[in-house]
């Protein structure tokens, strides 16, 4: 999608702060941190959210799944644990309509009603 500002950054349009690529996922740091680790991962085939998952994508979450242990094991944090999140539509907090998924570690990571 041309006006998607993830697909603009899978596609380096508009320059980021890239952690991990690969043929199928994408993942650079958030401009807005909320750990000391703030991750996010994006299929590069744009998908709006997870609603919007067809049966040929399993293999692309899939890959976005083993990218982001991937990175924790490199980047150091895989032991210590981290979170990952996804938001879907309006109530659910989706702020850019390209599927994501937040990696938050570095840090105890607290999530209100869940701890």
């Amino acid at each position: 999608m041309d006006d998607c500002i993830f697909c603009q950054l899978a596609h380096k349009e508009i320059p980021t702060d890239v952690v991990y690529e690969d043929d199928t996922v994408f993942a650079f740091k958030d401009i807005e941190p909320m750990a000391k680790i703030h991750y996010l991962f994006i299929p590069k085939k744009h998908i709006t959210s997870v609603n919007d998952l067809k049966e040929g994508d399993a293999a692309v979450v899939a890959d976005i799944f083993k990218a982001i242990a991937t990175v924790a094991a490199r980047d150091g944090f895989a032991e210590t644990g981290y979170r990952v999140v996804t938001n879907t539509g309006a109530d659910g907090n989706q702020s850019v309509y390209h599927l994501h998924f937040h990696v938050l570690g570095g840090e105890p990571i607290r999530f209100p009603g869940f701890d």
